[in-house]
C-alpha cells in the first residue's frame, strides 16, 4: 500500500469537492444561508409528516400512501439529525441546536437520542472501518450471518440484545444500559406500541369474533393502530432501508484510509433504498472526505465528486460486502 499516494489521492478529491462547493456557494447566495435553510427544511418536513397524519386520520388518504409521504419526510430528518451531529446549524446558539435536534429525534422515535448519537457519530469518524466504530456495528455492520444481521438492521432493540455479548467484548465504549437508555424514552413508546400492534393483531386473528376485550386495552389498540401507520411503519421502512445501505457501503477490516472507508452505490437497483433515504447510498462517502457540508449540498455536487472520488480510487458498487462481511479486499 502506498500511503503517499493515497494521501495525494484523498487530497485531489478533498480539494475537488470543496472546489465545487465554493463555486456552487458563489452561484447561489441562499445556500450561505445555511442556519434559516435548515429550519425551513426542519419545518417543511415536520408540516409534512404532520399533514399525512391529518389526512390519513380523515380518511383522505389510505395508510400505505402516510407510511410512504411520512417515511420520506422523516428520512430529512435524519439527514438533518447528522448536519445538527456536525453542528452545521446554529453553531454558537445552544437553544436553537438543541431545539431542533429534539424536534427530529421526536420524527425518529425509533432511534436513539441525538445527543448520545452525537459521540457514537464522532467515534465512526476515527474508527470508521474497524472494530471500533460502535455506530455502524450497531446496524449490522461488519455481520457476515444473514438472518442476525437482518434482524439488527431492521429492529434495533431485539439487535442490541442478540449483539450485547459480542459487542462488549470487543468494542471499548460499548455499555449495553449505556445504549439502551440513549433510546429512553421515545424508543421505549415506540416499540411498546409497536410490539403491542403485532402481538395483539396476531392473537386476535386467532381468536372468536365476540370474544370481549376490556376497554383499556381497544383504546390502547385504537391508538397503536394509529401511531403504526403515522410514525411506526414510516419509521421501520425508512430505518430498514438507511440501515441495509449504510451497513453494506460502509468497509470493515482491511481499512487503511478514508479511501476505503465507504463506498458509493449507484444505480437503478438502489433507488428503492434511496427513496426513504434521501439518497445515502450516493452521497454518503462524499461525507468522510468533508465533514463540514450540509447534506442538501452533498446531493448538488454528487456528479462532480463521482467522478473524482471514481478517478482516484473509490469503489462502486462493490456487492462483495453482502458475501465477505464488509471487509475491504484487493481487487
Amino acid at each position: 500500500m502506498n500511503l503517499t499516494a493515497d494521501s495525494e489521492k484523498i487530497q485531489k478529491i478533498v480539494m475537488s469537492v470543496k472546489a465545487e462547493e465554493n463555486r456552487l456557494r458563489h452561484k447561489y447566495a441562499l445556500l450561505n444561508k445555511q442556519d434559516s435553510l435548515g429550519v425551513i427544511i426542519l419545518l417543511l418536513s415536520l408540516f409534512g409528516m404532520i399533514t399525512s397524519a391529518v389526512l390519513y386520520f380523515y380518511s383522505y388518504i389510505p395508510p400505505w400512501l402516510c407510511i410512504i409521504i411520512a417515511a420520506i419526510f422523516a428520512s430529512i430528518s435524519h439527514e438533518l439529525e447528522h448536519d445538527l451531529i456536525h453542528k452545521l446549524y446554529f453553531r454558537h446558539n445552544a437553544v436553537m441546536q438543541n431545539t431542533m435536534m429534539t424536534i427530529v429525534w421526536l420524527m425518529r422515535p425509533s432511534t436513539i437520542n441525538p445527543w448520545y448519537r452525537r459521540k457514537i457519530h464522532l467515534l465512526h469518524h476515527k474508527t470508521s472501518g474497524t472494530e471500533q466504530d460502535l455506530e455502524e456495528r450497531l446496524v449490522g455492520n461488519g455481520i457476515v450471518n444473514v438472518p442476525l444481521r437482518c434482524v439488527v438492521m431492521f429492529d434495533g432493540l431485539f439487535g442490541l440484545f442478540l449483539q450485547r455479548k459480542r459487542l462488549k467484548t470487543e468494542v471499548k465504549v460499548f455499555n449495553f444500559f449505556t445504549v439502551f437508555n440513549a433510546g429512553f424514552p421515545l424508543t421505549v413508546v415506540y416499540y411498546v406500541f409497536g410490539y403491542g400492534f403485532l402481538l395483539f393483531h396476531s392473537i386476535n386473528f386467532f381468536m372468536a369474533n365476540e370474544f370481549f376485550y376490556p376497554q383499556w386495552l381497544l383504546t390502547f389498540i385504537e391508538l397503536s393502530n394509529f401511531m403504526m401507520v403515522v410514525i411506526i411503519a414510516p419509521n421501520f421502512l425508512r430505518s430498514g432501508c438507511l440501515n441495509v445501505v449504510t451497513s453494506y457501503l460502509h468497509y470493515y477490516g482491511g481499512v487503511d484510509n478514508v479511501l476505503q472507508q465507504a463506498q458509493v452505490f449507484k444505480g437503478v437497483f438502489v433507488w428503492p433504498f434511496n427513496v426513504f433515504t434521501f439518497n445515502f447510498a450516493g452521497t454518503h462517502a462524499i461525507h468522510h472526505f468533508v465533514v463540514q457540508q450540509p447534506f442538501y449540498l452533498r446531493q448538488m455536487l454528487a456528479g462532480t465528486a463521482h467522478k473524482v472520488m471514481k478517478e482516484n480510487g473509490v469503489r462502486f458498487n462493490d456487492i462483495s460486502t453482502f458475501t465477505q462481511g464488509n471487509r475491504y479486499r484487493t481487487l
